[in-house]
C-alpha cells in the first residue's frame, strides 16, 4: 500500500541520447527533485552532472525488471524516484514493463503512487537527425532483439515493413550473442527493396563515439554494427546527396520546387489528382476480378470487396 503519510513518486525520465544540451528541461527538473535515480550503469554515467546528494542505484543491461521492481518498492516507500532510460522511456524504454507490474499488483493512477512519464528524444529521431531527413514520411521501428520477442514475428514485421516501402529504423540490431539477426532483417528487405537503397549506421548518436556511416542496402552485412547503432533503412524515394539521407514527402509531385507553383492538374490544398475517391472510382471502372486487383495493390481482397459493394 502507498505511505500517505510520506507519498512518494516516480518519475519515469527519458533523457534523450545522453547529452544534457539535447534533454528536456522536465527530465531535469524531474531528477532535481527526486532524492534516488535508479539506471543502467551508462546511462547514469551520462547524467551524472545532475546528480547531486541522490542515491543512486546501478544496474546491468538485463535488469531491467529488477530496477523497474525497487524504483516501485522505493517509491511505495516514500521516496521521489527517477527512473531513467536513454531516448524516451516509452519507446523500448522501462515505461511499459513499470506500468505492467504496476497494474499486477492492482495499482490505479487514483489510489497508488504518483507515476509521470517525462519524455526524451527517441534513437530514431536523433539519429534521422545526425544523418539529415529520411523520416520525412511514413515509418516505424522494429527491435531485432529475440529475447522476449520469438523471431518469426520479428520477421514477419520486417518483412510486412519492406513490403509497405515504410522507411524502417532497427533497434538493437546486433549484440556479442545475436549476430544473424541484422542478415535475416537484410535478406528480406533485399525481398522488396533495391540493393542501392540507402541506409544510415548510426552509432552512440551525440556521444563521444559516435559514428555515423551511409551504406546502402546490399552493403548493410559489412558494415560496423552493435547494440549501440541504429539502423535506418530508407524506402523506395529515400535518396543521399551530398552526404544527406532525405526521404521526400511527395510535395514535388504536386509542386515545382523551384519556384512553389502548382503543378498542371493539381490543387493548392487539395489531394493529389486520384486521391482516395479517384482511386475508388477506377477500381469500380476496372473489369479485373477482386482477386486480380488484391494482387495488384496487395491489399486484402476482403478489403477491396467490401469496398466495391
Amino acid at each position: 500500500m502507498t505511505d500517505r503519510t510520506h507519498p512518494g513518486k516516480l518519475f519515469l525520465v527519458g533523457i534523450g541520447p545522453g547529452g544534457l544540451e539535447h534533454m528536456t528541461g522536465r527530465a531535469r527538473a524531474a531528477i532535481a527533485e527526486a532524492d534516488t535515480l535508479i539506471g543502467h550503469a551508462t546511462y547514469l554515467r551520462l547524467v551524472a552532472e545532475l546528480v547531486t546528494d541522490h542515491t543512486v542505484v546501478r544496474s546491468a543491461m538485463t535488469e531491467e525488471l529488477d530496477r523497474a521492481t525497487q524504483a516501485v518498492e522505493l517509491a511505495r516507500s516514500g521516496r521521489i524516484v527517477a527512473l531513467v532510460s536513454s531516448g524516451d522511456s516509452g519507446v523500448y524504454g522501462m515505461a511499459g514493463l513499470t506500468y505492467e507490474m504496476l497494474f499486477q499488483t492492482g495499482w490505479t493512477p487514483e489510489t497508488g503512487i504518483a507515476v509521470e512519464i517525462v519524455p526524451g528524444a527517441t534513437a530514431l529521431t536523433t539519429c534521422a537527425a545526425l544523418v539529415g531527413a529520411p523520416l520525412s514520411h511514413d515509418f516505424c521501428a522494429i527491435s531485432l532483439s529475440d529475447l522476449l520477442t520469438p523471431w518469426p514475428v520479428i520477421a514477419r514485421r520486417l518483412n510486412a515493413a519492406a513490403m509497405a516501402d515504410f522507411v524502417v529504423a532497427l533497434y538493437n540490431p546486433r549484440s556479442g550473442r545475436r549476430s544473424r539477426q541484422i542478415l535475416e532483417a537484410q535478406r528480406l528487405f533485399l525481398c522488396h527493396r533495391r540493393p542501392d537503397t540507402p541506409v544510415a549506421l548510426v552509432r552512440s548518436a551525440y556521444r563521444p563515439r559516435q559514428t555515423v556511416e551511409l551504406i546502402t542496402l546490399a552493403e548493410l552485412g559489412e558494415g560496423e554494427i552493435s547494440m549501440l547503432t541504429t539502423v535506418l533503412i530508407g524506402n523506395s524515394q529515400t535518396q543521399v546527396h551530398h552526404g544527406l539521407m532525405i526521404t521526400p514527402r511527395g510535395y514535388a509531385s504536386k509542386y515545382d520546387l523551384r519556384d512553389g507553383a502548382t503543378l498542371e492538374g493539381e490543387r493548392v490544398g487539395q489531394p493529389l489528382s486520384t486521391g482516395l475517391d479517384g482511386w475508388i472510382a477506377e477500381l469500380r471502372d476496372s473489369r479485373a476480378s477482386v482477386a486480380e486487383l488484391a494482387r495488384r495493390f496487395q491489399l486484402p481482397e476482403a478489403y477491396l470487396a467490401d469496398l466495391l459493394r
